[in-house]
């Protein structure tokens, strides 16, 4: 079972390493990671998917609280979010690609199918944008591998996350935040797993 981390973390160096040495210790696959500013002061914001067993949400989240750089984790996968992967793709488009001058245009028109933007045209290829769900992206890829073009390389952001509206008393309660303020206290004890499930859903949503 895919998992989804949002873990505020302190900027400094080395960080990235004691995260990737939390998951390895604990023997846990990292599927994707992805780390950048965040909306406070000296802190980076990082969505953590990693494959691990349904029941062991709690324990990951509870490790990676013990971490001193950690400011807040939150588990996101069965709460209202939104996520979204940003992927570029570059495909043979030329004179000497499979389908000849012709695939500019039928690239074009896929482009517009799911929704991607046309970013870079060089004389012997062309580069794509695409953002959206991860099954979205792949679904392109396939139509793209089974048209015959000849896709010459992809880059994935891997998942990003975040919770829909404004957060409740509940959702900052299992945050770990006290009347709307962000908290540095470190409490394992809280798990955002402990909503009533009639309050959970699914975080995929179509576009």
């Amino acid at each position: 079972m895919l998992h989804t981390f949002v873990a505020l973390v302190q900027d400094k160096p080395g960080v990235l390493t004691r995260v990737a040495s939390l998951f390895r210790r604990l023997n846990i696959n990292i599927v994707s990671l992805t780390v950048g500013e965040s909306e406070r002061p000296d802190t980076s914001r990082m969505t953590i998917v990693c494959e691990a067993p349904e029941n062991s949400a709690h324990r990951i989240r509870a490790s990676l609280y013990k971490l001193e750089t950690t400011v807040d984790v939150d588990e996101v996968n069965r709460s209202e979010a939104v996520v979204r992967e940003l992927c570029l793709i570059k495909v043979a488009a030329g004179p000497t690609a499979p389908h000849g001058l012709h695939s500019r245009s039928q690239i074009f028109e896929l482009a517009q199918v799911f929704r991607a933007r046309v970013v870079d045209l060089a004389p012997e290829s062309i580069m794509l944008e695409m953002t959206g769900s991860a099954s979205k992206i792949e679904g392109l890829l396939q139509v793209l591998r089974e048209s015959g073009y000849q896709v010459l390389e992809v880059s994935r952001t891997g998942r990003m996350a975040m919770r829909r509206g404004h957060h409740t008393t509940r959702v900052l309660k299992a945050l770990g935040t006290k009347s709307g303020l962000p908290s540095t206290d470190h409490d394992p004890l809280l798990d955002p797993d402990a909503l009533p499930e009639d309050e959970t859903i699914p975080n995929q949503f179509d576009e």
